[in-house]
């Protein structure tokens, strides 16, 4: 599949189509809902996406160190010199280093703004030290790098039917509500990393602060003060959900599927955290795999419906899409979808 997708991308160059492929196996390997996803895309549009991505979970691997064996002066100097790889190879075009090198292709081919990466870049260094927030204030500054510009990077590659700019705030807040769901999803594994992402204001009107999680992390016992709490935040995060769903109808007829799958699981992790009696602080609150399957086929036949109408836009490469700025055959779905049957949970950060 990584042959046909880079070809029909017309990736030739045999360095380049090796840095692609690396960003793919990043991507299969950390975000793999996500990635079922991807394979709702058009073969060519494909190879972008992984980029992306593989960067993001790159940096954000660095930040999390699953391994648990680089202090914190390593993980900074890592992320540094991933940062400056980044700015030489936007400023040059050319990278050494394979994830960079496929981000930089992208970049340019669909002329993607730099100073999405330049935030993001900031967002990854500041979870080496900052470990709490305030205020929603406060956590959505934080996310406007690590999520929203994502949303905005993809923006691009997806292509529109509306002006970008019209469809950049819908696409900015679907990558805010992913990471909401994630940070909803995760609460107990950020306490184990230190980390409380649920914003401290909202937490305390219901009584509840960092100790009060702990406790509960490591008691295993419930309490209704972290319930009502997290309850708040699954509002707050449907909120963002809706703020971003007109913007689906917005991108191109042929990578809609993707993204309104991706949409749908992703949404429905809430539905499967109250199902769970919102017990976030002690586990993964998992969508059942009937239902991933289910909305994952349903996606399938909506590309492939999108194809047979003859949908689809060059997405957002510099000789063919709109210059407005902005803030795969039926058969390998059905592969996917086997692959998917053996998927144990849902992905990490997105």
């Amino acid at each position: 599949m990584t042959r046909r997708e880079l070809d029909a991308a017309g990736i030739e160059e045999p360095a380049l189509r090796a840095a692609y492929t690396h960003c793919r196996r990043l991507n299969a390997r950390h975000g793999k809902t996500y990635f079922l996803a991807t394979r709702l895309l058009p073969l060519s549009r494909r190879p972008a996406v992984h980029a992306l991505y593989g960067f993001a979970r790159w940096a954000d691997d660095i930040v999390d160190d699953l391994s648990g064996n680089a202090t914190r002066a390593q993980r900074d100097r890592a992320l540094h010199t991933l940062r400056d790889s980044l700015d030489t190879g936007l400023r040059t075009g050319r990278s050494e280093e394979p994830v960079v090198q496929a981000l930089v292709h992208t970049a340019v081919r669909y002329d993607i703004d730099h100073s999405y990466f330049v935030d993001f870049m900031a967002s990854m260094l500041s979870d080496l030290d900052v470990t709490d927030y305030p205020t929603y204030e406060h956590l959505a500054r934080y996310m406007h790098g690590s999520a929203a510009v994502i949303g905005l990077q993809m923006l691009p590659v997806l292509g529109t039917v509306t002006p970008r700019e019209e469809a950049a705030p819908h696409a900015a807040a679907l990558g805010v509500a992913f990471q909401l769901t994630n940070f909803l999803r995760d609460v107990g594994e950020d306490l184990d990393r230190g980390r409380v992402y649920l914003p401290a204001d909202l937490l305390a009107a219901h009584g509840v602060d960092r100790e009060l999680l702990l406790w509960s992390r490591r008691s295993g016992r419930d309490d209704p003060r972290i319930r009502a709490a997290v309850l708040d935040v699954v509002a707050l995060t449907q909120d963002v959900y809706r703020q971003a769903e007109p913007g689906l109808d917005m991108l191109d007829p042929v990578t809609r599927p993707c993204m309104r799958t991706a949409f749908t699981l992703y949404r429905d992790i809430l539905g499967a955290i109250e199902a769970d009696g919102f017990q976030v602080v002690h586990r993964r609150s998992v969508v059942p795999r009937r239902r991933r399957v289910a909305v994952a086929l349903a996606g399938a036949i909506r590309m492939a419906t999108a194809h047979r109408a003859g949908g689809g836009r060059p997405g957002g490469l510099r000789d063919t899409a709109q210059t407005a700025p902005g803030g795969e055959p039926f058969l390998h779905q059905q592969s996917a979808l086997r692959q998917e049957k053996e998927l144990p949970r849902l992905p990490p950060h997105p």
